[in-house]
């Protein structure tokens, strides 16, 4: 049985197990939430609304059909708390785990399929990456519930206050922005706590830390504040984590300070332009009515969410990284410069061509599924430009369509947040040739472009 199972994993490539294990998640999970008991009415809730609640939940997205809370019993909150726990951390995060303790030895077939699922630089350590990022997460998702707790208690009562607590840290570490606060208005998400500076900075700081990703937190416990000491990765990811949070901030001030919408005072303002600054780099909660934002404000977090978060970590989207050897690329290019350097480092062509990639194959979709949906709903251009990148940035946050979308468009938000949680990379190589790559032999030509 071993043999089969190691010969069967030696002829599949691991980009396609990766991609097929997150497909079979999430039908499981459907199929799950598809049982009467999981629905509050008792009534058998539609494949296709199961479908796009566990691809939602699977790929840590946020976006819903129905209000988490006021539609599935404990039963498919469970559910859905589970689906986003594996989610965030990688099926095969927890694959390898489990072996692990069972002290049974993991082939390299593993290893690999490890290191591509949490897109780690190096094969060596992967056991004991593993284990670290098993330990962080309880760590910091246990934190974060206690702190919440403080909150919740009072205002649900202790047993059902723990749970809030527990279900909104994972829901936030993981970057899923599933939130039960239903009970009281549906579809509201955190908007009752929008001034409460406690809660805000707890739930950004989870955010903030999921988003990072696990090497990043590798680095940070081995060389402490030293950020000279830091490799090129997580330092390309704090400073562009840091920018775009403070950037996000600042022109989300600016662009809701005279929304007529906006009564908040300045220093409220504030927290609100930065909660959903942090937000929108695929975290998926939010404490002001997204539809009463100006235009521009909702073009700002469009560009906020197709960036996303970092590689290898529980965030989606395009990535800090690809943004930053985008930058730097453009940066080389006016300095004349022969290669790609960021802090004094050079980066490779590979990783160049991968992030032009990257970039392209996100911005081509999101244009193709954006006139798509704005086709088939017959709805502006904006808000479905909104609705597709939440979905392939695997953000979450909604102008209230998602409900009212119909089986088409749940199909295609349902791919992008596939596409968006697996990744390009990993999806384009699934589905391409196994034969090895092939040096071109064709004599080289200059093109002008620009």
């Amino acid at each position: 049985m071993k043999t089969v199972h190691n010969r069967i994993l030696s002829q599949i490539s691991p980009m396609k197990i990766i991609f097929l294990g997150y497909c079979g998640i999430i039908l499981t999970g459907a199929l799950l939430l598809m049982l009467p008991f999981a629905a509050r009415n008792g009534q058998v809730t539609s494949f296709l609304d199961t479908f796009f609640t566990a691809t939602s939940a699977t790929c840590v997205t946020g976006l819903i059909r129905f209000d988490t809370y006021t539609h599935w019993t404990l039963f498919g909150q469970l559910v859905i708390l589970a689906l986003i726990q594996v989610g965030g951390l990688g099926f095969m995060t927890f694959t390898l785990l489990v072996i692990s303790f069972t002290r049974r030895r993991i082939g390299l077939s593993s290893r690999v399929l490890m290191k591509e699922s949490v897109s780690s630089p190096q094969l060596g350590g992967m056991v004991r990456m593993t284990r670290f990022i098993f330990v962080g997460t309880a760590l910091f998702e246990g934190l974060g519930a206690i702190l919440l707790a403080f909150y919740y208690c009072p205002l649900f009562g202790f047993g059902k206050g723990i749970y809030f607590s527990i279900f909104h840290s994972i829901s936030a570490f993981c970057n899923a922005g599933f939130d039960l606060m239903g009970e009281a208005t549906p579809f509201s998400s955190l908007t009752s706590a929008a001034d409460n500076v406690y809660v805000n900075v707890i739930i950004m700081a989870l955010i903030v830390i999921g988003g990072l990703g696990f090497f990043v937190w590798a680095d940070i416990r081995e060389h402490k504040f030293h950020f000279s000491q830091y490799r090129l990765h997580s330092k390309i990811v704090l400073v562009m984590s840091t920018t775009l949070i403070l950037g996000g901030t600042a022109v989300l001030f600016i662009t809701e300070y005279n929304n007529p919408a906006n009564t908040a005072s300045v220093p409220q303002s504030i927290l609100h332009a930065m909660f959903q600054s942090v937000t929108a780099r695929t975290a998926g909660f939010n404490t002001v009515d997204l539809t009463a934002m100006t235009e521009a404000s909702q073009l700002v977090m469009i560009c906020l969410m197709l960036i996303g978060g970092s590689p290898g970590s529980t965030a989606g989207g395009a990535k800090t990284t690809t943004l930053a050897i985008l930058v730097a690329s453009v940066f080389s290019t006016i300095k004349r410069k022969k290669s790609v350097d960021c802090f004094r480092r050079r980066v490779d062509d590979d990783t160049l061509r991968s992030a032009s990639c990257v970039f392209m194959m996100y911005l081509l979709l999101s244009i193709f599924a954006t006139i798509t949906i704005s086709c088939v709903e017959n709805i502006p251009i904006l808000p479905a430009m909104y609705e597709v990148a939440s979905a392939i940035a695997t953000v979450g946050l909604s102008l209230s369509l998602s409900p009212e979308l119909g089986a088409v468009s749940c199909v295609i938000l349902s791919a992008l947040m596939i596409f968006g949680r697996v990744g390009s990379i990993t999806i384009l190589l699934a589905f391409a040739s196994n034969r090895p790559g092939v040096v071109s032999k064709h004599p080289a030509e200059k093109v002008q472009v620009g």
